[in-house]
């Protein structure tokens, strides 16, 4: 529901962070079950920037933002586990 703690854990498949949303970094976690969007402040991109920049597979926790059909993971911090996908050919879109 709106607002619960959350953590989603997959694959980078898209990276985003437009001149006009103002520092903020979008991106989509995907694994076997679906995707997740995913939604960093400036000020956490800033605290993690490595971490979001060059990992392939990340943990997000956050909270839950909801609207209609449309949710969103509101990160609050990230963690690289890229090392457990060692071998695994994949990468992700990145427009930032």
């Amino acid at each position: 529901p709106h607002g619960a703690q959350a953590r989603a854990c997959g694959l980078i498949t898209l990276r985003q962070r437009p001149s006009t949303a103002s520092g903020t970094v979008f991106l989509t976690l995907e694994d076997e079950t679906g995707h997740v969007n995913v939604v960093i402040w400036s000020r956490l991109f800033e605290k993690q920037r490595a971490a979001i920049l060059s990992s392939r597979l990340l943990a997000v926790d956050g909270v839950l933002e909801t609207d209609g059909d449309v949710h969103h993971l509101i990160a609050q911090r990230v963690f690289d586990f890229s090392e457990l996908a060692k071998g695994l050919r994949s990468k992700s879109r990145d427009f930032c």
